[in-house]
């Protein structure tokens, strides 16, 4: 067999292991099309010989811009690999001056986007771009170059010994990809993993998860992130078919067509899904809405490994066959793991998706760290909910003194790309990362996340205050949708709160209430004080000094488009405390 070291080398040892007759699918004008493994690496090197063709060098750099994740995406990848390029995968939906400016500090050459909707952005900076060569498009547009024309290309097999040797001299030490982290504030830095990083990651990442041959899983995380991108070499590495989901928007549909046995997700997708099942229980009336309550709330307690004792696990029983069954039929029938990653995962979510028999095993990462540090495994009791897993296999992890979580190991980047300064201030001389996240590892070995060592602020008291674990107590609330405690040298803690309008609005008609828009809605007395009682309840779990004084609702929904929102989902703090600035200064009395 095949040994790995090159991340071209895992469809590789997918055809010689498992030869799968669906490796990846797609779904093309309503049909999903697949690709065996052997297919899939025909194309690859169907694409690594037009490359050549087109002289494409060792080092240069090919960017990839894809609005959903598709086969050919992944094709490319494997094509760009093997003759010794590097990948860099953009986010489709950043600003137009952010594709420019990665497009130019990569020294992008080529480039290979989705759609007309992606072509249209590259269009519109083109010619601040002087390096890059030619765009091609995977959907037909006019008026663009398409994929297809490499597959024709590279169809004349006369120059694979040149592929041979190109591949043969990737070395597991080289530059494999730049991924340009979306950052809460500043210019994207562009993060140099090589092959070994991501190599060592999967591998490593292997014994931490229960995938089985001949699994299916849905991918639907954009693949130009490191987390999502890893779990696909991972699943071709255990020989499991992927098939990539349509778009957010289909994910239900997507779902019950694919009944897959695994996916990532965010915790923002669990929300969403677990305020719907929610919704659709408060629907009900008598007999079933009480034991949907009951099936609730009975989950909201859930401890793995029979914790609970005999009385809760038979009372579990019943109520997986009578409610939770109908929640594992909404999400296709089969799944059995999904692997929660990008930000913190509220424990009560991954309570009641446990006790609806499908884990949810919290991991910790970054795209410096190609992403695995840690994971859950519901295997030989690693599964401990609020914590995000053990250590992986030759990854060490030590805490600072002053809380911060810093790793050393062979997922480490090489550094920011041509950013000494920036490399400088994150990797220490004895080789440690400091991740910027606060920390903990319990007796059992769990690592716990407390907070972002950055996003920690001070108030002018001199109490130290975490934000995120305020504001995953207050997201809790089905009113609320999105949240950021401030108050950096200010008197006291407060909160910016964009409310959860659907459900507002239900709330509103149930209570004989009219709200007609969201602007008037956030300024109504009796919204305003059933968000104080949330805010109240949440305060409750916190000492006196950190709870949240105030609060202002804000009237739009904070979104990546926005600004508000990272493509990671994470808060761009510094933005919505500017937007809203007025909120700001009403809350604290300044003018």
């Amino acid at each position: 067999m095949q040994a790995i070291t090159r991340l071209f080398d895992f469809m590789y040892y997918q055809q010689q292991a498992y030869a799968l007759e669906k490796a990846m699918v797609t779904k093309y004008d309503g049909e999903w099309q697949a690709v065996s493994s052997s297919e899939f690496l025909e194309q690859a090197n169907t694409i690594s010989r037009a490359l050549l063709r087109l002289g494409v060098k060792p080092d240069d750099k090919i960017a990839l811009i894809s609005m959903t994740n598709r086969t050919e995406w992944s094709v490319m990848d494997t094509g760009i690999l093997q003759v010794g390029a590097q990948t860099v995968p953009i986010y489709p939906t950043i600003s137009e001056d952010d594709y420019a400016y990665i497009l130019n500090h990569s020294g992008s050459s080529y480039c290979f986007v989705s759609c007309t909707e992606v072509l249209e952005k590259v269009r519109a900076i083109q010619q601040q771009v002087p390096g890059l060569k030619e765009v091609y498009s995977f959907d037909a547009v006019k008026g663009c170059k398409n994929w297809a024309e490499l597959l024709e290309a590279g169809a004349d097999a006369s120059n694979q010994e040149q592929v041979e040797a190109r591949k043969d001299a990737v070395k597991p030490e080289d530059l494999a990809t730049l991924i340009y982290t979306s950052g809460t504030t500043g210019q994207p830095k562009g993060v140099m993993l090589t092959h070994h990083n991501i190599v060592s990651n999967v591998l490593a990442s292997k014994e931490r998860v229960p995938f089985e041959a001949g699994s299916l899983a849905l991918s639907f995380l954009p693949v130009c992130h490191i987390f999502e991108r890893m779990i696909l070499y991972l699943y071709q590495y255990c020989g499991i078919s992927v098939y990539f989901a349509e778009g957010l928007d289909k994910i239900s549909d997507n779902l019950k067509e694919v009944q897959p046995n695994a996916m990532t997700v965010v915790p923002r997708l669990l929300e969403k899904v677990y305020d719907r099942i929610i919704a659709r229980g408060a629907e009900l009336s008598g007999l079933k809405k009480a034991l949907f309550f009951w099936a609730v709330d009975l989950g909201l307690k859930y401890e793995p490994y029979g914790a609970n004792g005999w009385w809760y696990e038979l009372r579990l029983s019943l109520a997986r066959k009578l409610i939770f069954k109908k929640w594992q039929l909404a999400l296709g029938g089969n799944l059995q793991t999904m692997i929660s990653g990008s930000a913190a995962l509220q424990a009560r979510l991954a309570r009641v998706f446990g006790a609806a028999g499908i884990a949810v095993l919290e991991g910790y990462g970054l795209t410096e760290t190609s992403p695995v540090i840690s994971v859950n495994d519901m295997r030989n009791r690693g599964w401990k909910i609020g914590s995000v897993g053990r250590i992986i296999k030759d990854v060490e992890v030590k805490i600072a003194p002053d809380g911060e979580i810093l790793c050393k190991g062979p997922n480490v980047m090489i550094g920011y790309y041509k950013d000494p300064v920036r490399t400088a201030e994150v990797l220490n001389a004895d080789g440690y990362f400091h991740t910027g996240d606060i920390g903990e590892i319990d007796p059992d070995g769990f690592l716990r996340i407390t907070d972002r060592k950055k996003e920690m602020f001070k108030t002018s008291g001199g109490k130290y205050v975490a934000p995120q674990l305020l504001e995953n107590r207050m997201k809790q609330s089905r009113f609320i949708d999105q949240v950021m405690v401030v108050g950096e040298g200010e008197k006291m803690p407060a909160a910016l709160i964009q409310p959860n309008f659907e459900f507002l609005t239900e709330w509103a008609k149930r209570h004989g209430i009219n709200l007609s828009s969201p602007a008037e809605a956030v300024k109504n007395p009796e919204v305003v004080e059933r968000f104080q009682q949330e805010i109240d309840d949440a305060n409750k779990h916190f000492a006196k000094w950190e709870t949240v004084k105030q609060f202002r609702l804000t009237p739009d929904a904070w979104t990546v488009d926005g600004g508000h929102l990272t493509p990671t989902m994470k808060l761009r703090r510094k933005i919505i405390r500017e937007k809203y600035i007025d909120l700001y200064r009403d809350i604290y009395g300044h003018e």
